[in-house]
């Protein structure tokens, strides 16, 4: 059974950080692209970064230097760095393993991020 599991998401104040930590069961997680995607109340999904499997990176447009996203394939984990936090970044950051050779795409169930002063 495959499970994405989320940590780290929490209130911070604007200009803050946070680190955000998914640990991935049942893959194979250097056969997977392994991102980070967010939705705001009312707004669609949106890529915050993502991480091929031949290693490389894509951040969202918005991100601009801020978040810079990691793995560990011996841990089976991906994270991602927030800094630079601003009000416009609070949203649900949820985990992502997609295998698109496969039609594999798999979810975790989101932690919550709020950016408040």
């Amino acid at each position: 059974q495959v499970q994405l599991v989320e940590s780290g998401g929490g209130v911070v104040q604007p200009g803050g950080s946070l680190r955000l930590s998914c640990t991935a069961y049942g893959i194979v997680f250097s056969n997977y692209a392994m991102g980070w995607y967010r939705q705001a109340p009312g707004r669609q999904r949106e890529l915050v970064a993502d991480i091929t499997t031949d290693g490389n990176i894509n951040y969202g447009d918005f991100v601009e230097g801020r978040f810079t996203i990691s793995s560990d394939n011996a841990k089976n984990m991906v994270y991602l760095q927030l800094s630079g936090l601003k009000p416009e970044d609070t949203a649900t950051y949820f985990c992502n393993a997609r295998r698109l050779r496969y039609s594999l795409n798999y979810w975790g169930q989101g932690t919550q991020v709020t950016v408040s002063s």
